[in-house]
């Protein structure tokens, strides 16, 4: 079966899941789609191993023609944060740039140290040394939250403005920082390339501040464009162009692409929307890319849930599974409460700005497209019984879907009581 009619049953299945949504479970839609992929991947693998060996072989043929991290990394990534960068509030984003700032940077970084440590730490309890390289590679993967989860699930919810424009704009920009972490500890781990200064610097400088640069221009190109028209199917054709050929010459160059969408839906959704768009097209404008966004999301969130089925799992790294997941949260609640103390010098903030930003900050499709892309044939344990590629992508995996189903399901109530704090007049601590 091709890609395209592979793809065309997927989206049939995702968006089935979600009709049926509606009227049993009712909870948000990318949970439930994740949650109803991984039931279908759970049934497979079961009647695969017991009375239909052939539905498991051929599940996992027809899922291997799409190839994870190019449809995501390559494809809908562009989509997706463009439709993300739309929304965000300008304003908002700039009243909380020294926050998010120090987020994306510092916060960043000290996540990847401090799972790298941990995780060196836990291998050992598990008689599966690893080297602190790869433990290195598995924190900067692991730590940046993923913005196609976070934008999917706790947008949605509501949040007070100040804790929604951070954790939207972190997760919107991180991935750039964690890109380039991860980058370069590839290189060293699989190239032998010497990590100095001078070669991460340019390295950061070449893709995160290219990519903002270039994003910044196919941000003015479009609105010249598309102030230049009356016409408000060209218009929104117009911002199609931007995701497609913008993102896939962005690859080319070499900068952040990823960087280049957020920087230019920003522009769009907070300049060309209120200048050069006409009333016709302004007013179809959210309509059309919430609906793009919602249907690449679902086949997204679908392939997260059917991912298990590639998945090699070994009894022994279970131990590193399940201590992976608070390892990651611990983490991810020390990168954001260090910061915050500095932050509360100069301002108050919601007193569960720091809870919310930790179990807010979501895993997804970005860090498995990252686990994937370790290549496989290096040996780990004493006998050489496990693969690093198998051993970082359980891990990886486990903490996705903990993130997603877990996480987001249960962070619903910490944001009714930051909205309740705030309506009540106590806003800050």
């Amino acid at each position: 079966m091709s890609v395209y009619y592979t793809l065309c049953f997927l989206a049939a299945t995702a968006i089935t899941i979600a009709f049926v949504n509606q009227y049993i479970m009712k909870i948000q839609t990318t949970i439930a789609i994740t949650s109803g992929a991984l039931i279908i991947s759970i049934l497979m693998l079961v009647l695969g191993k017991t009375t239909w060996p052939e539905l498991e072989l051929h599940a996992i043929a027809t899922l291997e023609t799409v190839d994870f991290g190019e449809f995501l990394l390559q494809g809908i990534l562009g989509f997706l944060l463009f439709a993300g960068g739309l929304g965000i509030n300008l304003p908002a984003l700039k009243d909380q740039k020294w926050e998010i700032s120090v987020l994306v940077t510092v916060g960043v970084l000290t996540s990847t140290l401090l799972v790298a440590g941990g995780l060196w730490l836990l291998t050992y309890a598990a008689a599966i040394p690893l080297p602190f390289i790869y433990c290195l590679l598995f924190g900067a993967l692991i730590s940046p939250t993923d913005p196609i989860a976070v934008l999917a699930i706790v947008k949605k919810l509501g949040a007070p403005e100040q804790i929604a424009i951070q954790i939207e704009g972190e997760s919107l920009f991180n991935d750039g920082i964690g890109l380039v972490i991860f980058m370069t500890i590839f290189a060293v781990a699989f190239s032998g390339t010497d990590a100095t200064f001078s070669s991460v610097a340019a390295l950061f400088t070449h893709e995160a501040i290219g990519g903002i640069i270039f994003g910044a221009l196919l941000g003015l190109m479009s609105h010249v464009m598309i102030s230049a028209t009356d016409d408000g199917s060209m218009e929104l054709l117009m911002t199609l162009c931007i995701p497609t050929a913008g993102f896939a010459l962005a690859n080319v160059l070499g900068v952040s692409g990823a960087l280049a969408m957020v920087v230019s839906g920003i522009m769009i959704g907070n300049w060309t929307r209120y200048t050069g768009f006409s009333e016709q097209s302004e007013k179809y404008l959210d309509q059309f890319w919430h609906l793009l966004d919602e249907f690449l999301n679902a086949i997204l969130f679908l392939l997260i849930g059917l991912a298990m089925l590639l998945v090699e799992i070994h009894w022994q790294a279970w131990i590193l599974m399940l201590c992976g997941i608070p390892l990651v949260l611990a983490a991810r609640f020390i990168s954001v409460a260090l910061p915050y103390v500095g932050f509360r010098r100069f301002r108050g903030y919601n007193k569960f700005s720091v809870r919310i930003l930790t179990w807010g900050g979501l895993r997804g499709g970005l860090s498995l497209a990252m686990a994937l892309s370790i290549p496989a044939g290096v040996k780990l344990g004493s006998e050489g019984q496990i693969e690093l590629r198998d051993l970082i992508l359980m891990m990886t995996y486990a903490i996705v879907l903990f993130s997603i189903i877990v996480q987001g399901m249960t962070i619903t109530p910490m944001i009714n009581k930051a909205k309740a704090a705030e309506k009540a007049g106590f806003p800050i601590e």
